[in-house]
């Protein structure tokens, strides 16, 4: 986030878009509900579910699956033509205005109307809301950057929030709500195949110098593979093992099918989790991992605030805490590893990291916490980011033209699918689906249609039915429900025994390689 969460409260206005906010950030949703309560902030909501969040909402916009960046280039249009624009901040702080301008006048609220099915009347609406505001935020989550052009959807909602001059201040900004505890450490912390700790790139000779003085090892300059690249490449052969560690990728990842036919191909697969998962029932070696309350560590969540996590129990008998194992495999693979302590590994990482070189577990604990950037040993942290300057300098404007999704309705599959979550369940059920309070709230996988898409199927609220798509077929419950329009259905992906991921389409976005699970054509049919 380049915000931070309390200063939602404060926010005059927000725009929401492929979020359901209330189930997958219950708690953050409470700040959003209160400044529209409280302080009658303006909230405007772009979603093709009626999700909880619309009825807290000035206004929703319900677009076809896909039709983002039509909407908001339209949201764009209205602003310009109706002088709603930052002029000064744009001549001070962007660059390449006048090509985002000429693509934007070709989206008049009619047009985009034409394409995504959302009234030309409500787009003008959402502009002056958003546009009129004297501080505005925009949140998103995964139903805006799981599609194949998921990264131009976010460069879109950029565009927008630059135009208005709504970034770099208090209560603004762009604002990716993660999905997943300490998802955003993990990427901080080089989790990702071309960066190492603070996204220093690693095919950076001053970077590859400073890490290999830091470490007294040679270290390559190849990138690697992301996660969606290995599997295919585990299926062709030229990936031979895999080190997974909490992760369930048989459940999470598309094309279900496909991700067993990797595994399968593997010389060696090595799972640490807390549990068997479907995933670890694949493994030749399964290790065992240290839970959330069983180990010394730090956190970083989603407004990019680093916190202390303390042992609360031990872990059971045999089990070490997770840097314990990964340093006793290094060890055998020949790597004088001989760390004390997690902080001792936090101290180390400081030291070549300038987004947090000024961290340390003493500050942390004092401070409650800390937002990165933290360059030294004075600084307060960054409460948000871009005050006054970009990172790059100038923000960059990018005209992105509307493409439909890679894989449309037909006569034999002739309704989308869009998955997500439900508020009782996480992820792939790992955790929840034992818990047997939350899971008896939500103990089986349900497929939203709309009424008159289930008449015509001869579909029964609560029976059983199959949804096939071109990679495979599941069964599960029907419920009818308005929240979804015609033609198209919703399903979680908690489910192993309905994973919704063998229906989902593996086409990647070029840029980010994020799989296009938001949209893909399906059939559904009575058992």
């Amino acid at each position: 986030m380049t915000n931070t969460i309390a200063e939602m409260e404060q926010a005059d206005a927000f725009l929401v878009t492929g979020s359901n906010t209330t189930v997958a950030h219950p708690v953050l949703a409470t700040y959003v509900k209160r400044a529209v309560r409280h302080r009658g902030a303006k909230l405007v909501v772009i979603d093709p579910r009626r999700i909880e969040l619309v009825d807290h909402a000035n206004l929703w916009l319900r677009q076809r699956p896909g039709t983002d960046i039509a909407v908001l280039n339209a949201i764009m249009h209205v602003i310009l033509r109706d002088g709603l624009a930052d002029e000064e901040f744009i001549a001070e702080r962007c660059e390449e205005f006048d090509s985002l301008r000429a693509v934007v006048e070709n989206y008049p609220p009619e047009k985009a109307e034409s394409i995504s099915g959302v009234p030309a009347k409500d787009i003008v609406k959402a502009a002056h809301l958003y546009g009129e505001a004297a501080t505005a935020m925009i949140l998103y989550t995964m139903g805006i950057t799981q599609h194949t052009y998921g990264t131009d959807n976010v460069k879109s909602l950029a565009n927008l929030a630059m135009l208005t001059g709504n970034i770099g201040r208090a209560s603004t900004g762009v604002n990716p709500l993660r999905g997943q505890n300490n998802v955003q450490g993990a990427c901080d912390m080089g989790g990702l195949p071309n960066v190492y700790t603070g996204y220093q790139k690693v095919d950076l000779p001053e970077v590859q110098a400073k890490m290999e003085q830091a470490w007294g090892t040679k270290l390559s300059a190849k990138v690697g593979l992301p996660v969606t690249k290995i599997m295919p490449a585990a299926v062709e052969g030229d990936i031979k093992g895999i080190y997974i560690m909490g992760e369930n990728p048989v459940i999470s990842d598309p094309d279900q099918a496909h991700v067993i036919k990797a595994f399968e191909n593997l010389e060696f697969l090595v799972v640490q989790d807390i549990f068997l998962t479907e995933t670890a029932r694949l493994a030749d070696v399964v290790l065992p991992a240290a839970c959330f309350a069983e180990k010394d560590a730090t956190f970083t969540n989603s407004e990019r605030r680093v916190q202390r996590v303390r042992k609360a129990v031990e872990p059971p008998a045999g089990v070490p805490e997770d840097w314990r194992t990964l340093m006793e495999v290094g060890r055998r693979l020949g790597i004088d590893w001989s760390y004390d302590s997690a902080e001792q590994i936090f101290a180390e990482m400081a030291s070549v990291t300038p987004s947090h070189g000024g961290m340390s577990y003493a500050r942390l604990e004092q401070e409650g916490g800390l937002q990165w950037p933290c360059p030294s040993e004075d600084h307060p942290g960054t409460q948000f980011l871009h005050n006054g300057k970009f990172a790059r300098g100038k923000g960059r404007f990018h005209a992105i033209e509307h493409q439909e999704p890679p894989e449309l309705p037909n006569e034999e599959y002739p309704l989308i699918l869009t998955t997500g979550r439900v508020l009782y369940q996480y992820h792939s059920r790992t955790m929840t689906g034992r818990a047997k309070g939350v899971n008896d709230l939500a103990p089986v996988c349900e497929i939203e249609i709309n009424p008159a898409d289930a008449e015509q199927l001869g579909l029964a609220d609560g029976a059983t039915a199959q949804v096939t798509s071109r990679r495979g077929a599941v069964q599960a419950q029907v419920k009818l429900t308005e929240r979804v329009d015609r033609g198209v259905i919703f399903m979680p992906f908690h489910y192993a025994d309905a994973a919704a991921n063998v229906l989902t389409n593996p086409a990647l976005d070029p840029t980010s390689k994020i799989p296009a699970y938001k949209v893909c054509a399906v059939s559904v049919a009575a058992v």
